[in-house]
C-alpha cells in the first residue's frame, strides 16, 4: 500500500486528507510542520509528501529543498490556501522550482486525482 506523508499546520485540514486518502487505499503519516515533516520523512521514507507552504517553526518551501537535498527523488505535492492578493501563483510556482513535482490551491478538490498521478508514475 502506498504512503503518503501530510505536512500541514491545520489539524482540520490534516484530517480530512487522512480521511480521503486512507478511504483511497492509502496509509497516511502526518506532520503539523516542516521541520516534524522533514524529520518523519527520514524516519519512514513514505512515497509521497503533500506539503502546505505557510506554516510556523519551518514553511513548506525551506521543507521542500531539505527533502530534495537529501533525497533527490522525493515526490511532493505542494498546497497553499493562500490568497491571490499575497501571490499565491509565484509561491506555487517556487515550489515547482524548489523540486515539488505538483501544486494545489486549497480547496483540495483535485488532490486524489494528483496523488493518484503521482503513485502511478
Amino acid at each position: 500500500m502506498p504512503s503518503v506523508l501530510v505536512v500541514d499546520d491545520q489539524d482540520q485540514v490534516r484530517q480530512l486528507i487522512r480521511e480521503t486518502l486512507e478511504q483511497a487505499g492509502y496509509e497516511v503519516e502526518e506532520a503539523s510542520n516542516g521541520k516534524e515533516g522533514v524529520e518523519r520523512y527520514r524516519a519512514q521514507l513514505p512515497d509521497l509528501v503533500i506539503m502546505d507552504l505557510l506554516m510556523p517553526d519551518q514553511d513548506g518551501l525551506e521543507a521542500i529543498m531539505t527533502l530534495r537535498r537529501e533525497f533527490p527523488d522525493t515526490r511532493v505535492i505542494a498546497m497553499t490556501g493562500a490568497s491571490d492578493t499575497i501571490g499565491v501563483l509565484d509561491l506555487l510556482d517556487v515550489a515547482k522550482m524548489f523540486g515539488a513535482r505538483r501544486t494545489l490551491h486549497k480547496p483540495l478538490n483535485v488532490l486524489l486525482d494528483a496523488v493518484a498521478a503521482e503513485l502511478t508514475v
